[in-house]
């Protein structure tokens, strides 16, 4: 695996962000939104019953917006190249299929950053809500977040490059379709028997239950942060392997020629 060529698409991904004003403003414009949509529910419902809610509903929509933004990040160097028709450009250099993986991850590191840093200035500024509410484990947090995004937008891109460029709408409903089981502003003990099941083996899930217990000044043990990050290292590994075999696959049975200049339909 060659650093300089993770770093040409990590380059790549940097500059058409930079170059483009409508790009770098939608890093910050959607979370912002939610900041304010959330954050003024939390603040009336707070008014009207607990004041431990804030940090639960705000911090709560911080931290999946973290995830989506990882998620977002990964699945848009890879839709640079589809929407360009370059995909198959960039599998007839020396670049590898690893390389180019990791090159989105790295890629998505910048970006996630910036607009999660502009969500907790903003909520901060304008709400009061500040991430060391959670303390030392916030760390942990955010980290086991950034691999469930990574996760995501891998399955995602894969998901695309198995039913073709038309299936880019499986990519942007994944968030919504993943937040029921996780347990986002809820416990997920309220949740149907196997729907229990299923958000016990997503890694947010021990993200949303750690919060909860902070904010009632309960102690959360550690070996529920090792297995969430366990967790996001196994679903890191699964998605990049589902990736890896649906791209062999397309090229195989020559689907992968949808991704050519003719067409993109």
């Amino acid at each position: 695996m060659s650093p300089t060529r993770i770093y040409a698409i990590v380059l790549r991904s940097f500059y058409l962000t930079r170059d483009n004003p409508t790009r770098f403003i939608q890093i910050f414009l959607w979370p912002f939104l939610d900041i304010l949509l959330w954050g003024f529910l939390s603040r009336y419902l707070s008014e009207i019953s607990s004041p431990g809610l804030i940090p639960i509903l705000l911090g709560g929509i911080v931290l999946w917006d973290f995830l989506s933004r990882v998620m977002t990040g990964i699945t848009m160097t890879f839709f640079e190249d589809v929407w360009s028709r370059n995909f198959l450009n960039i599998f007839a250099s020396p670049l590898s299929i690893g390389e180019y993986v990791a090159g989105m991850v790295v890629s998505t590191v910048w970006t996630s950053a910036i607009g999660f840093l502009g969500m907790l200035i903003a909520a901060g500024l304008l709400f009061g809500f500040f991430i060391t509410a959670y303390g030392l484990l916030a760390l942990p947090f955010l980290l086991i977040l950034f691999l469930a995004g990574i996760a995501l937008g891998i399955f995602g891109v894969a998901l695309v490059l198995r039913y073709g460029p038309s299936a880019e709408w499986f990519i942007w409903p994944l968030p919504a379709v993943a937040a029921p089981f996780v347990g986002v502003f809820y416990p997920i003990e309220t949740l149907p028997h196997w729907m229990q099941l299923i958000g016990k083996i997503l890694p947010p899930t021990y993200v949303f239950e750690g919060v909860r217990a902070i904010v009632a000044g309960k102690t959360f043990p550690s070996s529920q942060l090792f297995l969430g990050t366990a967790l996001g290292l196994l679903t890191i590994a699964l998605s990049y392997a589902f990736f890896v075999s649906t791209y062999k696959r397309a090229v195989r049975t020559g689907l992968i020629a949808r991704y050519s200049a003719e067409t993109v339909a």
